[in-house]
């Protein structure tokens, strides 16, 4: 049968259906499906993943090779053993990847790069952004990768390219970023189940294969383009990580507020302890909810009702707390967060001159 690479008598019967050295693959073979769907025709340009999941065919059972186990890379392999694929070997060179690999997967080997290599037949490649070109490299010139090695990347701004040194060897190259933060614990395992992975892939077989390993895991996948991969993650970013930013500075400001009042009297039993957050956690959860089902329509406050006077309170009250004033400081961030959001609405002409410091 031919490799979805193209290239016939590559082993391919786990990425593909059939049987390997291990015996008969029960839930994972694509069966006579795969051979209906790659037989030893080229790449069925018709083959399409997203409508449905009935006819997506599902990896069989892959030897996986983890590089390296950091938070992702030990998510999606536990994601993956749980799917019924095997994580044979990872590598791991900090003492806190160590400690991760033995604890969450105790089954793999952690072995050096060249041998995760050669006994992987889905090569996953996740360590940082910057480090992703010189990794692919080192995987190229390791003598190790053989033709028909599945090898994805978990990079949000990357897509295919940035694996030619690979794919010309004869890997099958594979972009897939869950849209996800991890911390580092079992729970970003779980978390996948909820989460979109972009998928970007050089052809519909790439796809397909990369789409039925997303499914396994419990996620969705999404296509993003090669040429859209950075907007994609600039979407993200400015999502997920300015949140982090902006909900700290929120916190900072709520805490001067709490211990200017004195915070052992701020509630009825005395209890202080992360006030600031148990006051945004239920505002802030309704807030996100709102604005994802309703969009720029959910905006309520001050700016909202066009209310200058009171913007420029909040603008004088920041900038006395502590990080609050300066071109850096939260009354700074809180003035450029609330021009943008002036700029969903019919916003007065009083307040937008404060806000563009006219």
């Amino acid at each position: 049968m031919t490799s979805p690479i193209g290239d016939p008598g590559v082993p391919f019967a786990r990425q593909a259906g059939g049987d390997d050295a291990s015996g008969t693959h029960a839930g994972h073979s694509l069966g006579s499906s795969a051979e209906d769907a790659f037989g030893d025709r080229p790449y069925p340009v018709h083959l399409d993943p997203f409508p449905g999941t009935s006819n997506l065919p599902a990896p069989a059972r892959l030897t996986v090779g983890i590089v390296s186990a950091g938070r992702v890379g030990t998510a999606l392999g536990e994601a993956l053993e749980k799917a019924g694929h095997v994580v044979g070997a990872v590598v791991a060179r900090s003492a806190e990847s160590r400690a991760r690999a033995t604890q969450r997967l105790p089954d793999s080997e952690i072995l050096d790069l060249g041998a995760v290599v050669a006994r992987s037949e889905l090569l996953l490649v996740s360590v940082p952004d910057a480090q992703l070109s010189a990794v692919i490299d080192e995987i190229a010139a390791s003598g190790s990768l053989r033709p028909g090695t599945i090898v994805a990347h978990t990079a949000g701004a990357q897509g295919v390219d940035i694996l030619a040194p690979v794919t010309s060897r004869g890997a099958l190259g594979l972009a897939l970023h869950p849209a996800m933060t991890f911390v580092g614990t079992a729970e970003d395992t779980a978390r996948l189940t909820n989460a979109c992975f972009a998928v970007t892939a050089a052809d519909p077989v790439g796809e397909a294969i990369a789409s039925s390993l997303v499914l396994e895991m419990g996620g969705e996948p999404v296509r993003i383009a090669e040429a859209d991969r950075t907007l994609y993650h600039a979407a993200l970013a400015h999502g997920a990580n300015h949140l982090i930013a902006l909900i700290s500075d929120a916190v900072a400001a709520l805490n001067a507020a709490i211990d200017h009042s004195g915070r052992d009297v701020a509630t009825v039993d005395g209890s202080g302890a992360r006030l600031a957050e148990r006051i945004l956690t239920p505002l802030v959860t309704a807030s996100l909810s709102n604005v994802l089902e309703l969009g720029p329509s959910a905006l309520t406050g001050p700016v909202a009702r066009g209310d200058a006077a009171a913007v420029r309170r909040h603008l004088a009250a920041l900038r006395a707390v502590p990080g609050g004033s300066g071109e850096r400081g939260i009354a700074e961030a809180y003035r450029t967060m609330a021009r943008r959001a002036a700029a969903r609405t019919d916003a007065p002409a009083a307040l937008l001159d404060l806000l563009e410091g006219r």
